[in-house]
């Protein structure tokens, strides 16, 4: 039996900054240091019978007690050590219960490793072992003695658990202060030269191009207020480490069933056409094949196109499950999404040296092509619609038939135990939903539909945390519902967290990721500064909630009662406490399933059925509070009010007469759904209000990194679907800033931090950059044209700043790279669409969402095209015509002329003009640079370029070619005679 470690004195990790303020002390000490005060103020039963001066005089060295051929040592007593710390064990001779002190000084083998004593190793893994069968002894001579007080040994006394299971489930990394600390001085001086560098710009105008001179500094500070916005929350990253093991020992314990919270897993998909069945079909069998209890795993898939395709794609699903999930469960391969998992580019024998697995592999990669097969025929058939449309089997209409006039639909495929996998254990839940729609009623898009199968599945399952994912992002890393859970079920933090984002990888990108799909910069800088500070905010997808949060609860203050006069609980405190900061007195304790009499200062009695949850008080609630914020349905009610996890399984004829009410599209009139409750309404970027929505509600979100990246999905590697994209997320944002959730002024008394905040403003104001960069792109140009500039003369001052200026730039963006771990080739091909997207993305955004907020005009929702092409990067060559081409094609044309316009004038003019047009060019260059990749884009792979490119080419080089000749903005007009030098000497 090796020695243990006391686990206090287990080597701690560095504090990090944020630390004191989620817990007020340190981890382990004020854990330890609460359990020791609760177990000193607790008198147990079976300490009357037992003898404190026989603790003392016991003073054994070494004895051995066998049993099974199993050794127990004990040692000797320490007289110092706090009574609380003793395990209960039997003495070896007379077999009464004895304290032994765990918490000693004991002989370490120095030629072992430390590590081998490390958290979850097997060493570990034998201790907990002896723990219990110490344990068991200690019942069996319980149960053997004469009093009854040691009976109830097991149900009351606090016998200390190991250290491993008391031990946090997750951990803060901070980033090396040799890294970190560079990086925050050099923010620092680019702060001042900043100060220096707009000093001079103010205090020196270029008199003979003032509206050159003014344009360029009005963009200058707004290009550096947007960096300020930009840079400051990412000046505490972190990063985070997960403990699966101290997660299975406190939640699975061998022969008990396991403890895992359940969680509801919801996959979006609105469009069988551009989203492929197979594409949803993988992402759904990876799900159902998830390393997880299978009872705690529930799998909705909305259709919010109620297609008659997708339906029967998921069916065909079901039947190939039975034979993918325990092939997946068996040989523990990764990932478990077919489609990826037979793609893989790598030796699949290496490390599997059982001739049984080349068999299996190769006869499911078999199953795997004819299910691809039927999902094809699928397809195939459905564009045969007949003339009456769709019918069930049994001959019933299938509703969707009207996409826009249609009933709810709920479907539980598997889950029941009809359904088993082929080795004859259960699947988890996969359900169907289809919600109703009508004319005449706003759906809310995307928003509305996780709304629905959010109230779906609060009567079907009731899970406490709830994941969801796009269509095409399936998981990756089989255990990434165990990372998550790391950190809402931590015993110590997890309470305060609202949801763990994972980042978003993509498959299926081309080498050099022409267009930033991967988008490393954002998903691995700006995530881990502010999980520093508040927490990352919500992308859209790969994201772990906790219910409570999503149905609108402030973040819990405390893990007490508050007060005496206080019978609420922070996470289910009633609604009264969270509008008018008080709380109705219980009088008196109830059980499950009674009625409570809840009285209204102003109105009548009201009686609403709860069940209790867990708390020693029931909480009064006026019903028609709660329907006037979660609607009218009972079922729903009561499921807010049960225990996590605790839902109606299942009266089949109930639950779904109850969804198919809480599906109807008028459900959410008049309630505070889309408001304060569940996802937010108000923009096309739902994730980014019902984010911060939860953080002002004075929540924690975590940012999960594990090593293998936890979802993947696709991404459009065209270049007009990848620009459509990107004006979706920057329409968003406009409606964000023009709506009264704006964070510039909305919710400054409540949780939300500052820093966060800035986060949140950037998020919302970087569409409005687009019109000072496509107007500084163009700058140059006007520049060579008009032949000013809108710099003033440089001198040794100057100089300096600007090159100060690019260094404290090229040093910032290097040390960034460095703690974010983030390319060079990703940082510049960030930079580069980050100037693509702005003057094409961002600038029509702008005006639709001026449009849509002040003029009414609404704008349609255009669902990004998934992967699902045979031929790979086929798409990456495509030109799609669209107008968002047009405002980067015209600068690129423009500067281009501009250079040429530039170079032939100053080879005319001789070697003296050489010098001024050096600093024309380098801007001229920096905006070609940029826009390269979408040069290339354009003309696809082709060996000539598109005729719309020359028309266009030959028009805008006319056009500025006269402007250059004939018109010249920037001088003065002047009609009068043209006076010129006589020669004669008037004196």
């Amino acid at each position: 039996m090796p020695s243990v470690q006391d686990p206090v004195q287990t080597p701690q990790s560095p504090r990090v900054h944020g630390d004191e303020e989620e817990e007020g002390s340190d981890d382990i000490e004020s854990e330890f240091a609460s359990s020791i005060a609760e177990r000193s103020s607790t008198v147990h039963p079976y300490r009357v019978s037992v003898a404190e001066s026989s603790i003392n005089s016991w003073d054994i060295d070494s004895v051995s007690i066998t049993n099974s051929g199993t050794s127990v040592h004990f040692y000797e007593e320490h007289v110092g050590t706090p009574t609380n710390h003793h395990a209960l064990v039997a003495h070896p001779n007379t077999g009464e219960i004895m304290r032994y002190n765990p918490l000693q000084t004991r002989p370490i083998n120095p030629k072992r490793d430390l590590a081998l004593y490390g958290y979850g190793s097997v060493a570990w893994k034998n201790r907990v072992e002896w723990k219990r069968k110490q344990q068991h002894k200690i019942q069996k001579v319980s149960s053997d003695g004469e009093g009854s007080d040691l009976n109830d040994f097991d149900g009351h006394c606090d016998i200390p658990k190991c250290a491993e299971s008391k031990q946090q489930l997750s951990r803060k990394l901070p980033i090396p202060s040799s890294k970190i600390n560079p990086y925050r001085i050099v923010i620092i001086l680019r702060l001042a030269i900043l100060a220096l560098f707009f000093h001079y710009r103010i205090r020196n105008p270029v008199h003979d191009a003032y509206w050159l001179w003014l344009t360029s500094v009005i963009c200058e500070i707004w290009f550096a207020f947007s960096w300020i916005l930009d840079q400051f929350p990412k000046w505490y990253p972190i990063k985070r480490e997960t403990y699966l093991d101290r997660l299975s020992l406190r939640y699975e314990k061998e022969g008990k069933p396991s403890e895992l919270a359940p969680i509801d897993i919801f996959v979006s998909t609105v469009d069988p056409v551009k989203e492929p069945p197979l594409i949803t079909a993988n992402t759904v069998l990876s799900i159902l094949a998830v390393d997880y209890p299978v009872d705690k795993v529930c799998c909705y898939v909305s259709d919010d196109g109620a297609a008659m395709l997708t339906f029967e794609a998921l069916t065909e699903t079901c039947l190939f499950a039975r034979k993918w999930v325990p092939f997946c469960k068996k040989h523990k391969i990764e990932p478990r999404a077919p489609e990826w998992y037979f793609a893989q580019k790598i030796d699949y024998l290496r490390e599997k040296v059982h001739p049984e697995f080349v068999r299996e592999r190769r006869a499911m990669k078999r199953e795997y092509e004819e299910f691809k097969v039927r999902i094809n025929a699928v397809v195939a058939n459905s564009h045969k619609v007949p003339e009456g449309g769709w019918v069930l089997p049994e001959g019933a209409p299938w509703h969707g038939n009207n996409v826009r006039d249609h009933a709810g639909m709920v479907q539980v495929i598997t889950g029941h135990d009809c359904v088993m996998d082929d080795a004859g254990n259960k699947l988890p839940w996969l359900v169907y939903v289809s919600r109703e729609k009508r004319p005449g009623y706003d759906h809310h898009k995307k928003a509305g539909a996780l709304n629905a199968l959010l109230r779906t599945s609060a009567i079907l399952s009731n899970a406490p945390f709830v994941l969801n994912v796009d269509c095409d992002h399936y998981i990756n890393n089989s255990k990434a519902l165990r990372e998550a859970m790391c950190f809402l079920m931590d015993p110590v933090l997890g309470e305060k967290n609202c949801y763990v984002q994972f980042p978003q990888r993509f498959d299926g990108i081309d080498q050099h990721d022409r267009y930033s799909n991967h988008n490393v910069v954002f998903f691995d800088i700006n995530m881990k500064g502010l999980d520093g500070i508040q927490g990352p905010i919500y992308v859209g997808t790969g994201c772990v909630f906790r219910r409570h949060a999503l149905y609108g609860y402030d973040a819990p203050t405390a893990t007490k009662p508050p007060s005496k006069t206080c019978n609420c609980w922070p996470m289910t405190c009633c609604l009264c406490c969270r509008s008018k900061r008080k709380c109705l007195k219980a009088k008196k304790k109830q059980e499950n399933q009674k009625k409570v009499k809840c009285r209204d200062a102003s109105k009548k009695v009201h009686a609403l059925e709860v069940t209790e949850i867990g708390k020693e008080n029931a909480i009064l609630v006026p019903q028609e509070k709660f329907e006037k914020r979660f609607g009218q349905s009972q079922a729903f009610l009561a499921s807010t009010l049960q225990e996590s996890g605790e839902a109606c399984r299942f009266d089949m004829l109930k639950s779904l007469d109850d969804c198919m009410h809480v599906l109807s599209c008028g459900y959410e009139n008049k309630t505070q759904w889309g408001k304060e409750v569940g996802w937010i309404y108000g923009s096309v970027t739902e994730d980014i209000l019902t984010g911060f929505k939860m953080h002002c509600h004075g929540w924690r979100s975590v940012y999960c990194m594990p090593r293998r990246p936890a979802f993947k999905g696709s991404a459009p590697i065209n270049l007009t679907d990848r620009l459509h994209q990107v004006l979706r997320w920057a329409l968003g944002s406009v409606e964000i800033f023009l709506s009264k959730h704006c964070p510039v002024w909305y919710g400054y008394q409540c949780g939300l931090k500052p820093l966060e905040r800035l986060s949140y403003i950037n998020s919302v104001i970087y569409p409005w950059t687009s019109i000072p960069l496509i107007i500084y792109c163009a700058l140059p140009a006007f520049c060579f044209l008009s032949g000013k500039f809108m710099v003033p003369e440089m001198n040794i001052y100057s100089s300096i700043l600007f090159i100060a200026l690019f260094v404290s730039i090229a040093a910032t963006s290097i040390l960034e790279m460095q703690w974010g771990g983030v390319g060079i080739d990703d940082w510049w091909r960030n930079e580069q669409f980050w100037v693509i997207g702005g003057v094409s993305s961002h600038l029509f955004a702008l005006c639709q969402g001026l449009l849509k907020v002040l003029g009414g005009v609404s704008t349609k929702f255009r669902v990004t095209l998934k992967g699902g092409d045979t031929n790979e990067f086929s798409e990456l060559y495509e030109f799609k015509w669209t107008w968002l081409l047009v405002p980067p094609m015209t600068l690129l044309l423009l500067n281009v002329v501009g250079v040429l316009a530039g170079v032939s004038k100053a080879i005319t003019d001789g070697y003296e003009s050489w010098g001024p047009l050096l600093g024309k060019l380098f801007f001229s260059c920096w905006v070609i640079l940029h826009l390269h990749p979408f040069l290339k884009g354009v003309m696809g792979k082709q060996d000539r370029v598109p005729t719309i490119i020359v028309v266009f080419s030959v028009l805008l080089a006319a056009i500025f070619s006269l402007l250059w000749v004939r018109v010249n903005p920037f001088t003065i007009k002047f009609d009068g005679p043209v006076l010129e030098v006589c020669g004669l000497e008037c004196e």
